[in-house]
């Protein structure tokens, strides 16, 4: 087995397990700290909106043009007299986005960058781009957006329980925030591929959340039968069982997303991946960072207010307070552990054999 197997293991029998619920208040305080960067940026800076969203006309050339990039877009500003966005493509052709431009605008601009890019009128492509468009495809992505919200939350409440279904909502409003108010900070251009992502990552920033609350609902089951374990002390441990599970998945899926951001936005020069590929690439991390540090703490936070769960913290702290001040063994803590591996039910059956002494008198077939 290979030594990340080996920790996998060691972390879902919790043999070893890092204090993730004890340091919620630390995650929390990041949490807050990243998403008033984030609003603040977007306040600040704005969205750079894609042309599809404000209107106007692309050019595209057929041919690589005699000048360079910033002369071009000092010709696309002066022809236009709007600001430009121009893109060099990976076979060094030109990608020209000019905002507020109408059918004989766009015409009059065509003519005037055939002369300054030396390049045929013919081998420029003009694509008229109305506001209206724009406007449907984000009250759509809107509307969409809405409906999952409302979906996933009435799932997770019939699967688990509401306080599960409240701390996945939380999560999701928390990556979607960090990854638009990356885009703010960053400026990169808000087109249909970005609202195609950011819906994209919705379903992998549910993916590790419900793998912790499925493990976590199966280990909490009979938990007020038992006085061993408080709710946040398993919940820490269902998150120590599928941390290694949630690694592994994050990072096959950044790897490609990461070629899409890096290499072809970046090296290769293909612009338009920029924007669904940021979307994707932090809206992966963020959900995988909220499902560890944000859902399933703020889920222990919400069930240790709970009457039950008080009075079984309550018993459990004065049952181990009694064992400290009588020296109970460290053995005993040991058949703790490994009578919660075994399921709820074996340690909610343990719980009337209390009296019984244990490590001593035990026959051969005892469980050690």
């Amino acid at each position: 087995m290979s030594r990340l197997g080996n920790l996998g293991a060691r972390l879902y029998r919790g043999e070893v397990g890092y204090d993730f619920i004890g340091k919620r208040k630390i995650w929390y305080g990041v949490s807050i700290l990243i998403t008033i960067t984030a609003i603040v940026g977007l306040a600040v800076s704005g969205l750079n909106m894609g042309i599809e969203f404000k209107g106007g006309a692309v050019f595209t050339t057929d041919e690589k043009p005699k000048v360079s990039v910033s002369q071009a877009h000092e010709s696309a500003v002066e022809a236009s007299g709007h600001e430009a966005i121009v893109q060099e493509l990976g076979d060094g052709n030109l990608r020209i986005q000019i905002t507020e431009v109408d059918t004989a605008k766009a015409n009059e601009v065509k003519t005037q960058l055939s002369d300054d890019l030396g390049i045929p009128e013919s081998k420029i492509n003009a694509d008229l781009v109305g506001p209206s468009w724009g406007e449907q495809i984000a009250n759509k992505a809107w509307t969409g957006l809405g409906i999952f919200m409302v979906l996933v939350v009435v799932y997770l409440a019939i699967a688990f329980e509401w306080r599960m279904a409240i701390a996945a909502l939380v999560a999701l409003i928390h990556d979607i925030t960090i990854t638009v108010g990356v885009y703010a900070l960053v400026g990169f251009e808000v087109t249909p591929g970005t609202v195609i992502g950011l819906l994209t990552i919705l379903g992998y920033s549910l993916y590790d959340t419900v793998v912790v609350f499925d493990s976590l609902k199966e280990s909490t089951v009979s938990i007020t039968k038992q006085t061993r374990w408080t709710y946040s002390e398993i919940a820490n441990r269902s998150i120590n069982g599928t941390l290694v599970r949630s690694i592994n998945t994050t990072v096959v899926a950044l790897l490609p997303v990461a070629g899409l951001l890096f290499i072809g936005g970046g090296v290769l020069g293909a612009g338009m991946l920029n924007d669904i590929s940021l979307s994707l690439f932090v809206g992966l991390a963020a959900g995988a960072y909220s499902s560890i540090f944000i859902a399933t703490p703020l889920v222990a936070d919400l069930k240790e207010r709970e009457p039950q769960m008080k009075a079984l913290k309550k018993r459990i702290l004065a049952k181990r307070a009694a064992a400290a001040a009588k020296g109970e063994s460290a053995e005993d803590e040991q058949d703790d552990a490994r009578d919660l591996d075994e399921g709820p039910e074996t340690a909610g059956a343990v719980v009337g054999q209390r009296g019984r002494p244990r490590g001593h008198g035990r026959t051969p077939g005892n469980r050690r």
